[in-house]
């Protein structure tokens, strides 16, 4: 298993409970396929520097979690589809 972090911003015009939710969500997901979360930060609100999809800010996530590098692509691929995910990038420590 290798090291990772995991950072996302969810959509600013998504509801707090739905963004609670999506952050569970990828808990869940990470607890579920044999992956350890040693941390989350929930960095807040922040502006962009550009505009993306038409939004100025979003919601910024930080995970530092343990994950099979298999694991990791299939996350990012979720994370692509997944409704209110504006940007999300794993490095590896």
């Amino acid at each position: 298993m290798n090291k990772y972090e995991l950072m996302f911003i969810i959509a600013s015009d998504v509801a707090e409970e739905q963004r609670e939710a999506l952050i569970e969500k990828f808990k869940a997901y990470v607890e579920a396929h044999k992956g350890q979360l040693e941390g989350v930060e929930k960095l807040g609100m922040k502006k962009f520097a550009y505009p993306i999809n038409f939004k100025n800010e979003g919601f910024y996530v930080l995970f530092n979690l343990n994950m099979d590098a298999q694991e990791v692509d299939a996350m990012g691929k979720l994370m692509n589809i997944t409704e209110g995910i504006v940007r999300h990038m794993f490095v590896r420590k």
